[in-house]
């Protein structure tokens, strides 16, 4: 039985890419695994790890105005729902008899 050459080092990723593109392209994968010295698993790892990376990279989306002022709403929420919170505890303590801080005069 022929043993098969081991595979060849680590590959750059611009060879990692040229070598997928390649595939994509058309070129026939034992072809290309052949002369790059790699088996064709390895070469057929690398496209759909590219083409993975590729869908989520497709799927982020660039910020615009909308995004400002969707992040600008969710603060003035967030602030808003602050007071909410603190002016319902200073009523629970009115209520209560309590007092409002819980500080010791310095007179």
């Amino acid at each position: 039985m022929a043993q098969s050459k081991p595979e060849r080092g680590r590959f750059s990723s611009r060879k990692k890419v040229d070598a997928v593109l390649r595939v994509l392209r058309g070129e026939a994968l034992d072809l290309i695994s052949r002369d790059l010295g790699i088996t064709a698993a390895t070469l057929s790892e690398w496209r759909e790890h590219s083409i993975t990376s590729g869908l989520a990279g497709l799927r982020s989306r660039t910020a615009n105005g909308r995004d400002e002022e969707l992040a600008r709403l969710k603060a003035l929420v967030g602030d808003l729902t602050m007071r909410l919170e603190l002016s319902r505890e200073v009523v629970s303590r009115l209520r209560a008899g309590t007092p409002l801080s819980s500080r010791r005069s310095t007179r």
